[in-house]
């Protein structure tokens, strides 16, 4: 039997504890998982490529069927690349649903051999996301308990006047 290797890609600027969870839980689901760190100029980053990467690499040492790799592009085409079968996506909120629905059937219109599999968040999660993550540091406030304790001080300092 083959190894079934899974990808969940995201900009991960800067990664949350909700990130974090959704990766453990979906370790334990696949063969291999692997974090995709997008790399696109779509969207203004606060951490460069090699920041987030390292971010996320620190704060998932305990998930050994893991792998960070920042990529370019289009997740379906990097997903036939690294021979991932699955899609994961973290739902939070009715919007996430959505917006997570209408890219997976777009994902599948790319190609049908890769599936989206969707992981709930935890409670404690529900109301967590980057955006707003930064938005409280950029504000003096405190943002510990919403990223691993690497990221507290780097997203603090990057945001706080």
């Amino acid at each position: 039997m083959s190894e079934v290797v899974a990808l969940y890609p995201g900009t991960f600027d800067p990664v949350t504890n909700g990130h974090t969870d959704v990766v453990r839980r979906a370790a334990a689901l696949f063969d291999c998982l692997i974090v995709a760190v997008y790399d696109g100029n779509h969207k203004r980053v606060t951490f460069d490529i090699n920041e987030r990467v390292g971010m996320l690499q620190e704060a998932i040492t305990d998930a050994p069927n893991v792998k960070v790799i920042p990529f370019r592009g289009l997740t379906v085409d990097f997903a036939r690349e690294t021979g991932a079968k699955a899609i994961v996506r973290g739902l939070r909120i009715t919007s996430d649903f959505e917006y997570e629905g209408a890219m997976a059937l777009m994902n599948r219109h790319l190609d049908d051999d890769i599936e989206t599999v969707c992981l709930f968040s935890s409670i404690e999660n529900q109301y967590v996301s980057s955006s707003r993550v930064k938005e409280i540091a950029s504000l003096g406030g405190n943002i510990s308990g919403l990223v691993p304790p690497n990221v507290v001080v780097p997203t603090a300092s990057k945001l706080t006047p």
